[in-house]
């Protein structure tokens, strides 16, 4: 299977603060970030590894170094194709006083025509991620493809990959922490999971999950929860 893991990071200080913080230096994990970083390491286990590709910024970094402290020998590149949205002069304000701004209606109902001032529209980051995954997928080697990157970022990698219009991007939640699992290998991408923020995956990602047939719709694989 061609499986494309993406994982947002862990609680930062900036959401313990309820602040917008975009591409901000210096925003590290939160104490409980830190816990969810090492809950991380343990709950993706072991399977096979194509690459893993992260955001610049150090929030993600800080989310998947115990993972890769015990996966050395994993190739890993650093991709602003997968950073934080640029929300300009947003950056760094409280979400409590960006809700009364009229853009904020856009973003929530109409994201596709949302551009934030002196920063990006939600339509070329949209663009930029989706460049990522393809080269990724289409990087040589074997083993699943794990981008570690943001929640709108990855809310809009989950809605184009089920073929959903960026305006309803709004829709999914993506949790701190949270895996996120595709299965390329057949004509269209299926979900496998979503927003997964407790339990092990590893089994999900092993290379002994065969091909499943639609009927009945799944094949019913167990995935263990985290004693």
């Amino acid at each position: 299977m061609s499986l494309v893991v993406l994982i947002r990071h862990a609680h930062s200080q900036a959401n313990a603060l309820g602040v917008l913080s975009g591409r901000r230096p210096n925003i590290d994990l939160s104490e409980k970030g830190i816990k969810q970083a090492l809950e991380l390491r343990d709950r993706l286990g072991t399977f096979p590894i194509k690459e893993v590709r992260v955001s610049p910024l150090q929030r993600c970094s800080q989310t998947i170094a115990p993972w890769l402290d015990v996966h050395k020998k994993v190739r890993v590149l650093e991709d602003v194709d997968i950073t934080e949205v640029d929300y300009g002069k947003w950056s760094g304000k409280k979400l409590s006083v960006l809700s009364k701004e009229s853009l904020w209606k856009i973003v929530q109902s109409n994201p596709s025509r949302a551009y934030f001032p002196q920063g990006e529209g939600l339509m070329a980051m949209q663009a930029r991620a989706l460049h990522s995954q393809h080269a990724a997928l289409s990087a040589k080697g074997q083993g699943a493809v794990v981008l570690v990157s943001h929640g709108d970022v990855i809310k809009s990698l989950v809605a184009a990959n089920l073929g959903m219009h960026l305006d309803d991007f709004q829709r999914i939640i993506i949790d701190p922490a949270s895996i996120t699992i595709f299965d390329f290998s057949s004509s269209q991408p299926r979900l496998l999971l979503l927003n997964e923020t407790r339990s092990s995956v590893h089994e999900l990602l092993t290379p002994s999950r065969k091909t499943r047939y639609l009927v009945g719709g799944g094949s019913g694989v167990d995935v263990k929860k985290k004693k």
